[in-house]
């Protein structure tokens, strides 16, 4: 199966970039749910939160990291990641992804 974030990732696919360094790209979303709605994925495959090894926490820190950095870029000192993990969770691409979302004001629990 080819995964469309793999794509984005080697270049196959344009997106809008906003971020990349070597191991991590982030690019809008192409249906945002907020001003500003952008997609941080790691270059590397991996399915989602539960395909994770010990190995990979130094990657996920970057992702955190590039958050911090697109918080930065975007002006924003308010904001929310989301990460979605299976079906049901509402993931739809099985390619680990964070939803950085600011840009308005967010409820909890959403609504």
């Amino acid at each position: 199966m080819e995964c469309i974030f793999c794509k984005i990732a080697s270049k196959e696919i344009k997106a809008k970039i906003v971020y990349e360094d070597e191991e991590i790209i982030a690019f809008d979303d192409l249906n945002p749910h907020a001003p500003v709605h952008i997609l941080i994925i790691p270059k590397k495959h991996i399915e989602s939160i539960l395909g994770l090894n010990d190995e990979d926490a130094l990657l996920i820190g970057k992702i955190n990291l590039a958050a911090k950095k697109i918080a930065q870029k975007f002006n924003l000192s308010d904001f929310r990641l989301v990460s979605n993990c299976g079906k049901k969770a509402g993931q739809s691409i099985f390619h680990i992804h964070y939803h950085f979302l600011g840009g308005r004001r967010f409820q909890w629990p959403p609504g």
